[in-house]
């Protein structure tokens, strides 16, 4: 009895002295929490608003429920079967650009032996990352005017045969979205490739070296699989964000000539469920959204685990 007792106190004094000394530890883990269940978890109450007939004077108790009337609504709505077209589409298109360019380039500037160099590539490639979108906006909307350096180039070079207004012709539009968000995300994204590369044993490298490999079989054969569990990791996260494509870009540059293909659910959401004062509708077309992301992510992770690679859970 005496033993159970002075065990009970010792594990007791065990956790006492782990309190004290994470207790900063917890304490900043107790604010991330508080931080995701008041600003995550707290609004998802608006969600209510989707299945009513909201009015801001009435609020969420007053006004009256309809059901899903709202989704209804939108998918019976060609503008917003087109907006899903275009989002999907960006999104797809916005993956596939950043995602492999980010990992092409991590594996090209960890082949760069010269230290300073490399910090020095390194640095400016994600500089972007940090200028707003309406700076990278203006930056394309001068490069690609007809007045600007991309025309100069083609003309000069004899390419075409005068300027091309690339903002009034639609098929120019999603390449120069894909664009626009290699440019300014490439560098960035490479980071945690970089650290996942940085993570291999440097042996591997040494007996491949030994073996006859030079630098491809090097990427093919011990790179690229070293930093496979990283890959699958990011490629299910930004699954889940495919039809978040973006709003300041397709806005800011979208106009009367591409709205067909510029417009996507966020401006939608803007446009009939802000402006219109619509926020039922607004709030339906959040949730659809929200429930793909969830899914294509439900979806990719089983995937993953059916064929045993890395997954979220």
């Amino acid at each position: 009895m005496a033993k159970n007792v002075t065990e009970k106190k010792v594990i007791t004094e065990k956790k006492s002295n782990n309190l004290k000394r994470q207790g900063v530890l917890y304490f900043w883990s107790a604010l991330f929490v508080a931080y995701g269940i008041i600003f995550c978890y707290i609004p998802l109450v608006g969600w209510i608003m989707a299945f009513q007939e909201y009015k801001p004077n009435t609020g969420l108790l007053g006004s009256k429920f309809v059901g899903m009337a709202k989704f209804t609504r939108l998918f019976s709505d060609p503008m917003f079967i087109r907006v899903i077209r275009n989002t999907l589409a960006m999104g797809v298109l916005n993956l596939v650009t950043t995602f492999t360019m980010a990992i092409v380039f991590a594996i090209l500037l960890n082949e760069i032996t010269h230290s300073k160099s490399k910090k020095v590539v390194q640095t400016i490639s994600y500089l972007p990352h940090f200028l707003s979108w309406i700076i990278v906006t203006a930056i394309l909307h001068d490069a690609l005017s007809s007045t600007g350096i991309v025309n100069e180039l083609l003309l000069k070079f004899g390419i075409v045969k005068q300027a091309i207004n690339f903002f009034a012709h639609e098929e120019y539009f999603w390449p120069i979205v894909a664009f626009a968000n290699v440019w300014k995300e490439t560098g960035w994204n490479a980071i945690i490739y970089l650290a996942a590369i940085t993570a291999i044993d440097p042996s591997l490298y040494e007996a491949a070296a030994i073996d006859g490999a030079g630098r491809w079989d090097k990427i093919k054969y011990v790179t690229l699989p070293g930093i496979k569990p990283t890959i699958i990791i990011l490629l299910i996260m930004n699954i889940g964000n495919v039809l978040n494509a973006g709003f300041e870009i397709q806005y800011i540059l979208g106009n009367g000539l591409i709205q067909q293909v510029s417009q996507t659910i966020d401006i939608y959401v803007l446009k009939w469920g802000i402006s219109q004062m619509d926020y039922s509708l607004g709030t339906a077309a959040g949730i659809f959204k929200s429930a793909v992301s969830i899914v294509l992510i439900v979806i990719c992770n089983q995937v993953a685990k059916k064929h045993g690679e890395e997954r979220l859970y």
